[in-house]
Protein backbone atom coordinates (compact mmCIF):
# COMPACT_ATOMS: atom_id res chain seq x y z
CA UNK A 1 0.00 0.00 0.00
CA UNK A 2 1.06 3.54 -0.56
CA UNK A 3 3.25 5.41 1.88
CA UNK A 4 1.55 7.21 5.14
CA UNK A 5 -0.82 4.87 5.97
CA UNK A 6 -3.09 7.63 7.28
CA UNK A 7 -4.19 10.84 8.22
CA UNK A 8 -2.25 12.40 5.28
CA UNK A 9 -3.74 15.93 5.18
CA UNK A 10 -5.63 15.60 8.00
CA UNK A 11 -3.08 16.44 11.37
CA UNK A 12 -4.90 18.51 13.39
CA UNK A 13 -4.19 22.29 14.30
CA UNK A 14 -3.23 21.93 16.89
CA UNK A 15 -9.28 14.67 27.19
CA UNK A 16 -11.96 13.23 31.06
CA UNK A 17 -15.81 11.57 31.48
CA UNK A 18 -17.43 8.87 29.71
CA UNK A 19 -18.55 9.36 26.39
CA UNK A 20 -22.31 9.62 25.19
CA UNK A 21 -24.74 6.59 24.91
CA UNK A 22 -24.72 6.99 21.65
CA UNK A 23 -20.77 6.59 20.65
CA UNK A 24 -20.95 3.17 22.31
CA UNK A 25 -20.96 0.10 20.34
CA UNK A 26 -24.20 -1.70 20.41
CA UNK A 27 -24.45 -5.26 22.09
CA UNK A 28 -26.43 -7.61 19.94
CA UNK A 29 -29.84 -8.75 22.11
CA UNK A 30 -29.27 -12.23 23.17
CA UNK A 31 -25.24 -12.35 23.53
CA UNK A 32 -24.34 -12.52 26.85
CA UNK A 33 -20.42 -12.51 25.87
CA UNK A 34 -18.15 -9.79 24.34
CA UNK A 35 -14.39 -9.84 23.14
CA UNK A 36 -12.55 -8.01 25.71
CA UNK A 37 -9.10 -7.14 24.56
CA UNK A 38 -5.96 -6.15 26.55
CA UNK A 39 -3.55 -4.24 25.45
CA UNK A 40 -0.02 -4.54 27.24
CA UNK A 41 2.27 -1.54 26.98
CA UNK A 42 5.92 -0.70 28.82
CA UNK A 43 3.12 1.80 30.11
CA UNK A 44 0.86 -0.50 31.53
CA UNK A 45 -2.24 -2.03 30.20
CA UNK A 46 -5.11 -1.24 28.28
CA UNK A 47 -8.65 -2.89 27.91
CA UNK A 48 -10.52 -2.22 24.81
CA UNK A 49 -14.13 -3.37 23.43
CA UNK A 50 -14.82 -3.51 19.70
CA UNK A 51 -17.89 -2.32 18.54
CA UNK A 52 -20.88 -4.68 17.07
CA UNK A 53 -21.96 -1.90 14.86
CA UNK A 54 -18.72 -2.35 13.17
CA UNK A 55 -18.68 -6.29 12.02
CA UNK A 56 -16.22 -6.16 9.63
CA UNK A 57 -13.01 -4.21 11.53
CA UNK A 58 -14.70 -6.34 14.56
CA UNK A 59 -14.58 -9.96 13.00
CA UNK A 60 -10.72 -8.94 11.46
CA UNK A 61 -9.44 -7.76 14.68
CA UNK A 62 -10.26 -10.20 16.77
CA UNK A 63 -8.50 -12.64 13.81
CA UNK A 64 -5.66 -11.04 14.35
CA UNK A 65 -5.59 -10.34 18.25
CA UNK A 66 -6.26 -14.03 18.27
CA UNK A 67 -3.26 -15.49 15.90
CA UNK A 68 -0.70 -12.86 18.26
CA UNK A 69 0.12 -10.81 15.35
CA UNK A 70 0.35 -7.71 17.53
CA UNK A 71 2.64 -9.24 19.64
CA UNK A 72 6.06 -7.25 19.40
CA UNK A 73 4.90 -4.33 17.18
CA UNK A 74 5.34 -0.79 18.03
CA UNK A 75 3.40 2.29 18.58
CA UNK A 76 5.21 3.74 15.62
CA UNK A 77 3.75 7.14 15.28
CA UNK A 78 2.86 9.22 18.19
CA UNK A 79 1.92 12.79 18.05
CA UNK A 80 0.72 14.25 21.48
CA UNK A 81 -2.67 15.76 21.48
CA UNK A 82 -3.64 13.80 18.60
CA UNK A 83 -3.10 10.24 18.36
CA UNK A 84 -1.34 6.88 18.82
CA UNK A 85 -0.32 4.17 16.10
CA UNK A 86 0.74 1.10 15.58
CA UNK A 87 0.25 -2.34 14.36
CA UNK A 88 2.78 -1.80 11.02
CA UNK A 89 4.01 -5.54 11.04
CA UNK A 90 7.27 -4.14 9.72
CA UNK A 91 7.90 -2.62 12.75
CA UNK A 92 8.73 -6.00 14.74
CA UNK A 93 12.06 -6.07 13.66
CA UNK A 94 12.23 -2.79 12.82
CA UNK A 95 16.08 -0.78 13.56
CA UNK A 96 16.43 2.24 15.38
CA UNK A 97 15.37 5.49 13.21
CA UNK A 98 14.12 3.68 10.02
CA UNK A 99 10.99 4.50 8.16
CA UNK A 100 7.83 3.00 9.37
CA UNK A 101 3.96 3.05 8.26
CA UNK A 102 4.20 1.19 4.99
CA UNK A 103 3.54 -2.26 6.16
CA UNK A 104 0.16 -4.79 5.45
CA UNK A 105 -1.18 -7.62 5.21
CA UNK A 106 -2.07 -7.62 1.94
CA UNK A 107 -5.89 -6.81 2.16
CA UNK A 108 -8.23 -3.91 3.21
CA UNK A 109 -11.42 -3.67 5.43
CA UNK A 110 -14.21 -2.14 3.95
CA UNK A 111 -15.42 1.31 5.35
CA UNK A 112 -17.78 1.14 8.10
CA UNK A 113 -18.40 4.71 8.99
CA UNK A 114 -21.11 5.98 11.12
CA UNK A 115 -22.57 9.24 13.16
CA UNK A 116 -22.32 7.91 16.33
CA UNK A 117 -19.04 6.31 16.09
CA UNK A 118 -16.77 9.51 16.84
CA UNK A 119 -13.21 10.24 17.23
CA UNK A 120 -13.40 11.01 21.42
CA UNK A 121 -10.34 9.94 23.55
CA UNK A 122 -9.86 6.97 23.76
CA UNK A 123 -11.16 5.71 20.38
CA UNK A 124 -9.92 3.25 18.63
CA UNK A 125 -9.75 3.91 14.65
CA UNK A 126 -8.46 2.03 11.63
CA UNK A 127 -5.56 3.85 9.62
CA UNK A 128 -5.79 3.82 5.82
CA UNK A 129 -4.47 5.27 2.40
CA UNK A 130 -5.82 7.57 0.12
CA UNK A 131 -8.25 5.53 -1.18
CA UNK A 132 -11.75 7.03 -2.29
CA UNK A 133 -13.57 3.89 -0.63
CA UNK A 134 -12.30 4.84 3.02
CA UNK A 135 -11.30 1.44 3.11
CA UNK A 136 -9.28 0.33 6.35
CA UNK A 137 -5.42 -1.34 6.64
CA UNK A 138 -6.00 -4.66 7.69
CA UNK A 139 -3.84 -4.33 10.37
CA UNK A 140 -2.57 -0.64 11.44
CA UNK A 141 -4.82 1.02 13.91
CA UNK A 142 -5.08 4.24 15.88
CA UNK A 143 -6.05 5.46 19.54
CA UNK A 144 -7.44 9.00 19.88
CA UNK A 145 -5.86 11.20 22.70
CA UNK A 146 -6.58 14.47 20.94
CA UNK A 147 -7.75 17.43 23.20
CA UNK A 148 -10.53 19.58 24.43
CA UNK A 149 -11.95 21.99 22.67
CA UNK A 150 -13.58 25.26 23.36
CA UNK A 151 -16.77 26.03 21.95
CA UNK A 152 -15.27 28.35 18.96
CA UNK A 153 -12.50 26.08 17.94
CA UNK A 154 -14.87 22.81 17.96
CA UNK A 155 -16.69 24.45 15.41
CA UNK A 156 -13.76 25.04 12.98
CA UNK A 157 -12.85 21.70 13.94
CA UNK A 158 -16.94 20.55 12.48
CA UNK A 159 -16.77 22.55 9.55
CA UNK A 160 -13.13 21.08 8.70
CA UNK A 161 -14.99 17.74 9.04
CA UNK A 162 -17.91 18.50 7.19
CA UNK A 163 -15.42 19.86 4.10
CA UNK A 164 -14.73 15.77 4.24
CA UNK A 165 -17.86 14.50 4.92
CA UNK A 166 -20.72 17.14 4.01
CA UNK A 167 -23.22 14.75 5.52
CA UNK A 168 -22.02 14.46 8.78
CA UNK A 169 -23.86 16.00 11.72
CA UNK A 170 -22.40 15.74 15.12
CA UNK A 171 -24.85 15.86 17.60
CA UNK A 172 -25.10 17.88 21.19
CA UNK A 173 -23.87 14.97 22.96
CA UNK A 174 -20.89 14.45 21.12
CA UNK A 175 -20.61 18.12 21.13
CA UNK A 176 -20.20 18.10 25.21
CA UNK A 177 -18.01 15.00 25.14
CA UNK A 178 -15.08 16.91 22.68
CA UNK A 179 -15.61 19.73 25.22
CA UNK A 180 -14.94 17.34 28.22
CA UNK A 181 -13.73 14.62 27.15
CA UNK A 182 -11.85 15.52 24.33
CA UNK A 183 -10.75 14.07 20.94
CA UNK A 184 -9.92 14.68 17.30
CA UNK A 185 -13.38 15.97 15.70
CA UNK A 186 -11.60 16.87 12.51
CA UNK A 187 -11.12 13.08 11.87
CA UNK A 188 -15.05 12.49 12.53
CA UNK A 189 -16.69 10.76 9.03
CA UNK A 190 -13.66 9.90 7.42
CA UNK A 191 -11.98 7.04 9.04
CA UNK A 192 -13.64 3.89 10.61
CA UNK A 193 -14.30 3.94 14.49
CA UNK A 194 -14.77 0.45 15.60
CA UNK A 195 -13.61 0.28 19.29
CA UNK A 196 -12.91 2.11 22.25
CA UNK A 197 -10.25 2.34 25.30
CA UNK A 198 -12.59 1.53 28.50
CA UNK A 199 -9.81 0.93 30.95
CA UNK A 200 -6.49 2.86 30.77
CA UNK A 201 -6.21 6.04 29.06
CA UNK A 202 -3.95 7.56 31.32
CA UNK A 203 -1.41 4.70 29.29
CA UNK A 204 -2.80 6.73 25.89
CA UNK A 205 -0.95 10.07 27.33
CA UNK A 206 1.85 8.34 28.89
CA UNK A 207 2.72 6.93 25.21
CA UNK A 208 1.78 10.14 23.20
CA UNK A 209 3.79 12.48 25.73
CA UNK A 210 7.36 10.34 24.15
CA UNK A 211 10.08 11.73 22.12
CA UNK A 212 9.88 11.24 18.89
CA UNK A 213 11.64 12.07 15.45
CA UNK A 214 11.05 13.90 12.86
CA UNK A 215 8.82 10.82 11.53
CA UNK A 216 6.73 10.76 14.79
CA UNK A 217 8.59 7.95 15.47
CA UNK A 218 9.18 7.44 19.40
CA UNK A 219 12.92 7.86 20.61
CA UNK A 220 12.53 4.90 23.11
CA UNK A 221 10.61 1.80 21.02
CA UNK A 222 6.86 1.25 22.25
CA UNK A 223 6.23 -2.18 21.83
CA UNK A 224 2.76 -4.06 22.22
CA UNK A 225 1.35 -7.22 23.32
CA UNK A 226 -2.33 -8.15 22.92
CA UNK A 227 -5.14 -10.81 24.12
CA UNK A 228 -8.28 -11.09 24.26
CA UNK A 229 -11.01 -13.79 25.79
CA UNK A 230 -14.76 -13.81 25.84
CA UNK A 231 -16.26 -12.36 29.07
CA UNK A 232 -19.63 -11.86 29.97
CA UNK A 233 -20.63 -8.53 29.65
CA UNK A 234 -22.39 -8.06 33.09
CA UNK A 235 -18.66 -8.74 34.53
CA UNK A 236 -17.21 -5.88 31.68
CA UNK A 237 -19.78 -3.52 33.08
CA UNK A 238 -19.23 -3.55 36.88
CA UNK A 239 -15.17 -3.98 36.32
CA UNK A 240 -14.80 -1.27 34.12
CA UNK A 241 -18.29 0.50 34.27
CA UNK A 242 -18.89 0.46 30.42
CA UNK A 243 -22.77 0.51 29.46
CA UNK A 244 -24.19 -1.78 27.12
CA UNK A 245 -27.33 -0.20 24.58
Amino acid sequence: MKKAFWLLLLLPFLSTAHADNDARGPGKPGKKKDYLVTLETPYGPMQLVLYDQTPKHKENFIKLVDRRFYDSLLFHRVIQNFMIQGGDPNSKNAKPGEPLGNGDVGYTVPAEIFPNLFHKKGSLAAARDNNPAKASSGCQFYIVQGRVWPDDELQKQIERSRSRAPERVMSDAQKQTYKTLGGSPHLDGSYTVFGEVIHGLAVVDSIARQPRSAQDRPVTDVRMRMTGAWVKKKKITKQYGYQYL
